[in-house]
């Protein structure tokens, strides 16, 4: 199959940071990369753009992980609690999904994407969870929250023995 040595000038996911040099299929690169400008070919001419993007790269990495560092701080602070409508013994009503989360840390003042909440099985029981939040490459947090039940817990009656005959 046809190959094509590009050069990223935007980073792209699962490929390479902005000054990446990288082989990919001739169509993937001439029918996606190229046309939304993510790309350039790779030329004598442009390689001389190389040192350029790589410092352009490194500045922006490292301000990207002092500002993931510093949202990892006020997280690691943070509390979050939900209440829950629950039945009999306490059963939920529902499940706590990685999008509440995200929801709560919005209406908390954070500026999150959806997709760093890392929450595998959504939660279906009272009590303390914990959630990794994925805010960088080398910055995960433990974020702990509450589950809570907004109504008194009522302890499920047992049942009756049937009559005998």
């Amino acid at each position: 199959m046809a190959n094509s040595e590009i050069l990223l000038v935007k980073p792209v996911d699962n490929l390479g940071g902005e000054g990446d040099q990288v082989k990919v299929r001739a169509g993937y690169a001439r029918n996606y990369l190229l046309p939304r400008g993510m790309a350039v070919p790779l030329t004598v001419a442009n390689r001389k753009q190389i040192e350029a993007l790589k410092k352009r790269r490194a500045e922006r990495e490292s301000q990207e992980l002092v500002g993931a560092q510093e949202l990892a701080k006020k997280l690691e602070k943070a509390s979050l609690a939900f209440a829950v409508k629950t039945g009999e013994g306490g059963k939920m009503f529902g499940a706590i999904t990685a999008s509440d989360i995200h929801d709560k840390l919005v209406a908390g003042g954070f500026t999150i994407e959806k997709r760093r909440v890392l929450l595998h099985t959504p939660v279906k029981t009272l009590g303390q969870h914990t959630v990794k939040v994925k805010l960088h490459a080398d910055v995960t947090v433990e974020l702990n929250f509450d589950v809570v039940s907004e109504n008194p817990i009522e302890v499920a009656a047992p049942a009756a023995a049937p009559a005998k005959k």
